[in-house]
């Protein structure tokens, strides 16, 4: 399947270079005690080899976001932080990269760490780095690095499943994205009904064969549908995700059903978040799995072509008031 070209796009942590009027409206880094920031003003600290090196100076020019950042990666560094004897500095991963030379001055690295300014770090507290794509919360400088791996408003990753596409964003960005770049088909409504053929079905490749995208309770959902090899025999796949975060899918259920020849298999479940990868939900055999001598009986005829109906609908849990027990509505 040949594929658009895709211009991808990606999110800054809020700080960007449009000017001081977008870095204004972000909270300031908070020093905890005034201790802290007389630590940061050393000019000279001991090295490991009991020699005199220079430290971080700071000027008051100087932010305190530009000192913890890496000169190389440009990420924020965490302990251990290094430095040369000059006191440029450098995160630990960049270390091993640039060959235990500084990228400033070329001296050699050494094993001297910058104590003063994991000192002054441990008493920062920084706005997540999705500030502007809502997240208000403020957080330690080392406790901010695991909330923004899991916060609520980090972009998502596209859910297209015929390539490697690294497009990220908000749930409209990306179903515009679906629609005019990957093409997707997109439905409204809570009921679905497709058929899948394919001519020769014993030549089977890793490949999606459809992504449908159904829009119903003002949300959206992808319904997957795949063939793969597992283990010797190629099986196929249909399953359902929502695109949000894993506490709003666990609202809604959905079934497939396929049949044929007087027989049928279902399948219910809640769908899984877009935050889980299409891998990570196809490898884990979450959704209708359906074996090629199975599919091939609800195909009928002499086996030759494959033929496969698959049916769903799509509905939210609403819960009960009185019992607590989840009721199904069936009505968009």
């Amino acid at each position: 399947m040949e594929m658009d070209s895709i211009e991808c796009v990606s999110f800054s942590d809020g700080l960007d270079d449009d000017g001081d009027e977008a870095v204004s409206r972000l909270p300031r880094p908070l020093l905890k005690s005034s201790s802290a920031a007389a630590e940061v003003n050393v000019v000279v600290v001991s090295g490991g080899g009991g020699g005199v090196v220079a430290g971080p100076l700071i000027t008051p020019s100087t932010s305190v976001h530009e000192l913890l950042e890496c000169p190389v990666c440009t990420n924020s560094m965490y302990p251990p932080i290094h430095q040369c004897q000059n006191g440029h500095t450098i995160c630990s991963t960049c270390k091993t990269r640039v060959h235990n030379r500084c990228p400033t001055c070329r001296q050699e690295l050494g094993d001297i760490r910058c104590l003063a300014l994991e000192k002054v770090a441990e008493s920062l507290e920084l706005p997540c780095k999705y500030y502007s794509l809502g997240c208000p919360e403020i957080f330690p400088y080392y406790s901010k690095l695991k909330h923004e791996s899991q916060c609520n408003f980090r972009p998502y990753n596209c859910p297209y499943a015929g390539s490697e596409c690294s497009v990220v964003g908000d749930i409209p960005f990306l179903v515009t994205h679906l629609r005019d770049d990957h093409k997707v088909d997109m439905h409204s409504g809570c009921t679905f009904n497709h058929r899948y053929v394919k001519s020769n079905p014993r030549e089977v490749e890793n490949a999606t064969w459809m992504l449908t995208v159904f829009h119903c309770f003002g949300q959206y959902f992808c319904l997957h549908f795949e063939a793969f090899q597992l283990g010797m025999a190629p099986v196929y796949m249909a399953f359902l995700r929502f695109m949000g975060d894993e506490n709003d899918a666990r609202s809604y259920t959905y079934s497939l059903e396929v049949g044929g020849n007087g027989r049928k298999m279902v399948w219910e479940g809640n769908p899984r978040s877009i935050r889980d990868s299409h891998r990570k939900v196809r490898d884990g055999h979450d959704g209708l799995v359906i074996q090629r001598n199975m599919a091939l009986f609800f195909s009928g005829g002499e086996r030759k072509e494959l033929k496969l109906r698959v049916t769903g609908r799509i509905w939210r849990e609403q819960q009960n008031p009185d019992s607590g027990a989840c009721i199904p509505n069936l009505f968009s």
